[in-house]
């Protein structure tokens, strides 16, 4: 028979796991942010400050743009060290990572920024298929070793002619240049089709179409964001981008 004092600490046992339990279901999911080709993860210095000022965990991943699949995996390694949920955000061609990288359990939900959204099947390559040329791919030179990169014009006047100068020189000084056969590289597997999922349209992108982009937010039935922006509006437009990424840690708190 219990006595009154093992009664009171089993009592208090109980209510301790409960409160844990409680505390687990309702915990806030951290950020995973994908950057794009011809970028690095400091394309994101402008957000990541905004979200952690709302005490959500965030990290970049650092692409090694050798290969959807050795990007993928360099996403899943940051997933892995992730304690509980987790918002996926890709730009561009980390839309195409986080479609693949997205199926993994942890993920609760994709933010597209500006970014491809294969369908199973699909490489990045045959995307564009339907739609004119944007005027930026023209700026898209390959180097010596099979990779390709943006001219320093081409980063000026079309993929963030929205930035100064300065900026765009010093995007050109860092990017990342990704394997030309990347873009060529077909996904086994769309996660938005069975997560939660946002798009922010750029309406003045020269990279992606923006009626592309619109229709990837339809295809996927996405909560959907325009915004007057360039191909990086996360440069351009921080505090809005970081809105929606806040909007999808909020989603079904």
């Amino acid at each position: 028979m219990n006595t009154p004092k093992s009664l009171a600490l089993a009592l208090a046992m109980a209510t301790s796991l409960f409160t844990l339990g409680s505390q687990a279901a309702t915990a806030q999911p951290s950020v995973v942010i994908v950057h794009g080709a011809f970028a690095d993860g400091s394309d994101w210095a402008r957000v990541v400050p905004l979200l952690q000022a709302e005490g959500i965990k965030v990290t970049v991943v650092q692409n090694p743009l050798t290969s959807l699949a050795d990007d993928v995996a360099a996403t899943q390694r940051v997933l892995n060290n992730q304690d509980g949920d987790v918002v996926l955000v890709g730009h561009s061609w980390g839309g195409t990572v986080i479609s693949q990288a997205g199926t993994d359990k942890k993920v609760r939900s994709l933010v597209y920024v500006a970014a491809f959204a294969p369908n199973a099947g699909q490489n990045t390559k045959e995307l564009y298929e339907g739609y004119p040329s944007p005027p930026g791919v023209s700026q898209i030179a390959p180097d010596k070793n099979g990779y390709l990169y943006m001219t320093p014009q081409g980063m000026a006047t079309d993929f963030a002619q929205d930035l100064s100068k300065e900026q765009t020189a010093v995007m050109s000084a860092t990017q990342g240049p990704i394997r030309a056969a990347a873009f060529e590289e077909k996904t086994s597997a769309a996660a938005w089709q069975a997560k939660p999922s946002f798009y922010i349209v750029s309406n003045q992108d020269r990279m992606i179409q923006p009626d592309l982009q619109r229709a990837f937010a339809r295809k996927i039935r996405a909560s959907t964001t325009q915004l007057d922006a360039s191909h990086v509006p996360q440069q351009s437009k921080p505090v809005e981008v970081a809105n929606v990424i806040i909007q999808a840690v909020k989603h079904g708190q």
